[in-house]
């Protein structure tokens, strides 16, 4: 599972994975930087401490991937 959205700090855009096959759980930053992370659950933590919709272009593309990630939270896997 990935999103990219776009945020107002950086020309490039925020980049979260959720990839359990390969065990890779990252966010690259708008500024190029980077979180990583050992579980899905930690990240989804990080992104709802860390990142406010009014940070981002799209607003609406955020909150789907918030309901998206609660959705993995339940099932622990996306459909």
């Amino acid at each position: 599972m990935e999103f990219s959205l776009c945020s107002f700090d950086g020309a490039l855009p925020v980049e979260i994975t959720i990839d359990d096959d390969n065990g890779r759980y990252t966010i690259r930053k708008s500024d190029r930087s980077g979180e990583y992370f050992n579980s899905p659950n930690e990240l989804i933590q990080w992104v709802k401490t860390h990142f406010r919709e009014e940070e981002f272009c799209h607003p609406q593309e955020f909150r789907g991937m918030l309901e998206k990630l609660a959705e993995y939270e339940v099932n622990g896997f996306y459909y």
